[in-house]
């Protein structure tokens, strides 16, 4: 998607007055459902009324599950969900009377799950660019922003996403997922981190002058009982899960390992991954270099965010322990030359070293979910670029999209609901018009768009 198309979408959402003006009157949503009604109807989109059964005719399905794709399917969206898919003659049969949606020229897949997003941030490749945002924007214009990220990442095809914490933008994040959720706003469902961890002094914005007290990016924490009574903040105030800064300051040793200095104790970890584990939250750690790495992996968490400098050993840990790991293999690609100019060459260096680790861990099978750090890059930046890295480095294309779609659900604890085109499953879905499986790039032109049984965009007409 071009950036003046998804302007172009997005203003359709953003400005439904302006449109009804144009084409027809638009009636105020039933009390309790809020707006969303409005900015769909306000769009250039066939309308499908809530509750509505609806039928789709696939040309083709990657259902996020098979190895290969079905062909002329049929898919019976009752309400918010799905009540069957099979072949189109017995889809037709099951469903007399539905409203038919005609995909019959175009991919239909699993509505995509982005696990490591920063709806708060819009691009970070220098300390200047992330300290004007921190220092010059405030929370409710920032939240803004991210409520307007989220409909162009919903636009993009990505109907869930993993926000990775907000950036000193407090609970934002958590405001973003009610909005949305009460219908307010359009938008992907999310979970959300929330504002993150790290100690005092270990990371941005710092400062020399001891007489200023800068916003932090994170939740400063330090020692075991406060770290317990910030992960019980948090989750009191909508968090769910935990992320943490492993690592920073990182570094080539001799032996051409990315090593890295570790911000927390392991008293300290073992206090937040417990409390945690305790609450029923999973814990993500930011971790880069092998130090950073091994200090996470002791500590029990879940996932591991960026993880440059996984070795065979540490990837063998990873895929025997079922730990999930987010690569973000585009951001790095993206900021490498900036802080590089800001006085970090090693970023230019974690290109090379990314890609070998790619390998190692694919090839250990390491649990590897789609996740882009999008917002360390900007919005107006394809998300589903990271597709074309991911099988450069070594996937296939079918293993790509899984990763964004099943895995994806399963990292989540969501597999009943989420990351498949199957009876039961929420009816979040989207098309392209050409074979992924034959051109990954395809991912980054999605043209319809259905969450929750409510089409959103269509560029493929019925």
């Amino acid at each position: 998607m071009t950036t003046r198309t998804l302007g172009a979408a997005l203003a359709a959402l953003a400005f439904p007055a302006l449109l009804a003006a144009q084409q027809r009157p638009i009636s105020p949503p039933p009390p309790g459902q809020g707006v969303a009604a409005t900015l769909i109807a306000g769009a250039r989109v066939p309308l499908v009324q809530r509750g509505q059964t609806v039928l789709i005719h696939a040309g083709r399905i990657i259902d996020g599950l098979a190895d290969q794709p079905l062909t002329d399917q049929g898919i019976v969206v009752e309400g918010e969900r799905i009540a069957f898919v099979g072949p189109w003659a017995d889809a037709r049969r099951r469903a007399p009377g539905a409203t038919v949606i005609d995909l019959t020229r175009a991919t239909v897949l699993p509505g995509l799950i982005e696990n490591h997003t920063h709806l708060l941030l819009q691009g970070d490749p220098t300390a200047a660019s992330y300290e004007e945002q921190l220092l010059r924007q405030s929370t409710p214009y920032r939240a803004i922003l991210g409520a307007r990220n989220a409909q162009w990442a919903l636009l993009e095809g990505f109907t869930t996403l993993r926000d990775m914490e907000t950036e000193g933008a407090m609970y934002a994040d958590v405001d973003i997922k009610r909005a949305i959720n009460a219908g307010e706003i359009a938008g992907p469902r999310l979970w959300v981190a929330t504002r993150s961890f790290a100690p005092t002094g270990m990371y941005p914005i710092t400062t020399p002058n001891w007489e200023l007290d800068l916003p932090h990016g994170v939740q400063v924490v330090d020692g075991p009982d406060e770290i317990r009574r910030a992960v019980r903040e948090q989750i009191r105030f909508g968090a769910d899960l935990i992320k943490f800064y492993a690592d920073r300051r990182y570094y080539l040793d001799s032996a051409g390992v990315l090593r890295s200095w570790v911000n927390f104790t392991d008293e300290e970890l073992r206090a937040m991954v417990d409390e945690a584990h305790r609450l029923g939250r999973p814990v993500a750690a930011h971790a880069v270099g092998r130090d950073g790495l091994e200090s996470a992996i002791r500590a029990g968490v879940n996932t591991i965010e960026h993880g440059y400098g996984i070795t065979d050993s540490l990837a063998q840990v990873m895929a025997q322990r079922g730990i999930y790991w987010c690569p973000t293999i585009y951001v790095n690609i993206y900021v490498a030359d900036g802080r590089a100019q800001d006085g970090n060459p090693i970023y230019r260096q974690m290109i090379d070293i990314e890609r070998r680790t790619f390998a190692t861990a694919l090839r250990a099978g390491v649990k590897i979910v789609f996740g882009t750090d999008v917002g360390g890059f900007p919005w107006t930046e394809p998300i589903a670029r990271e597709f074309t890295y991911m099988v450069r480095y070594g996937m296939t294309p079918m293993q790509a999209i899984k990763s964004a779609t099943s895995l994806g659900a399963e990292l989540l604890g969501q597999q009943a609901n989420l990351g498949s085109v199957a009876a039961g499953r929420f009816a979040d879905l989207i098309a392209v018009s050409g074979d992924p499986l034959g051109d990954i790039s395809e991912m980054e032109r999605v043209r319809w768009v259905m969450k929750a049984g409510v089409v959103y965009r269509d560029e493929l007409g019925r």
